[in-house]
């Protein structure tokens, strides 16, 4: 059996000329032409695809990067022959050497033929999904807390999440009908039943794993909910805050203008009398400093009864 492996340039490694050498391959493998345009585009979804007596597989790897707290995802594609597997990845993920390395140590794995290996790298894939799933738990616990606490930047880690676990979902999905139509192939063209035990197994973690997306995307949109009635209910306290003090403001500017207005009126009464004109008649009038004394005090009692009326005062 022989086997090829082509990195892009956003892989691990950069081989120059990679379009070339994948045209090269396809010539000497006879690989379909719509199948090697599809290996030379990323952002193909997860499927699986016979071309005669080839098997064209697409993938969608995953890890977790600890350091940014956010899922990185890659794109595998695997041309699967009689007596060959070629393997195109774009991007970090998943790490074929390790199923090369499994590959080495377990000769009587590789013995099955390229359906084996293919089985290798299904696994080695999906493996790599339970550093994700663990990491994604971790961070919508984190979230949970964050929410609770009131933190401001909790609304964008949670839209950010929840558009991985959107890219997550597209990965996983698919792959679980993907490996049905896998395992009813390997049970058509009488593949090794050791080998077709494993592929459930394969699928069985996948169905897990896509359960498990499932449940992150509704839990990330009930926080969300959750998130945003919190929100609302600050800033309607806030509000209310706000609405509080301008009420108790007011009251605090009726109670000085009505004081105002009441030590105006005597203010006024004195500063008229205080004029001394010679045409002021009351100036000599005998009862003229009672009479003023008196409106002073008449028009402050009643503007002081006027505006308690009012709860000015």
């Amino acid at each position: 059996m022989r086997t090829a492996s082509v990195l892009d340039g956003s892989g691990a490694g950069h081989v120059c000329g990679y379009p070339a050498e994948l045209h090269s391959l396809a010539a000497e493998f006879d690989l379909h032409e719509l199948a090697v345009e599809d290996a030379l585009e990323a952002h193909q979804r997860p499927k699986l695809e016979r071309y005669g007596d080839t098997l064209f597989v697409v993938l969608r790897a995953a890890r977790y990067l600890d350091a940014q707290e956010e899922v990185d995802f890659g794109e595998l594609h695997v041309f699967v022959g009689k007596d060959f597997l070629i393997t195109v990845r774009h991007g970090a993920a998943p790490d074929l050497s390790a199923v090369r390395h499994r590959m080495e140590q377990t000769p009587e794995l590789l013995a099955l033929g390229p359906e084996a290996v293919l089985y290798a790298i299904l696994d080695a894939v999906v493996d790599g999904y339970a550093p994700v799933v663990a990491g994604v738990q971790n961070d919508i616990d984190e979230i949970e807390t964050e929410v609770f606490g009131g933190d401001p930047a909790v609304s964008r880690r949670i839209y950010e999440l929840s558009r991985e676990m959107v890219e997550f979902q597209r990965a996983t999905r698919p792959l679980v009908s993907m490996l049905h139509g896998l395992m009813a192939g390997f049970a058509k063209y009488g593949t090794h039943e050791e080998l077709q035990r494993y592929l459930r197994d394969v699928a069985d973690h996948v169905t897990h794993t896509s359960e498990r997306v499932d449940g992150f995307r509704q839990a990330l949109a009930d926080i969300l909910t959750v998130n945003a009635t919190l929100v609302t209910q600050q800033q309607n306290a806030e509000m209310r805050a706000l609405a509080e003090a301008g009420f108790e403001q007011n009251e605090e500017i009726k109670k000085i203008s009505s004081w105002a207005a009441i030590l105006f009126a005597p203010t006024l009464v004195g500063t008229i009398y205080g004029m001394n004109f010679d045409a002021m008649p009351e100036l000599n009038w005998t009862f003229g400093y009672p009479f003023a004394i008196g409106l002073m005090a008449l028009v402050c009692t009643s503007l002081y009864f006027i505006f308690k009326r009012r709860d000015w005062l």
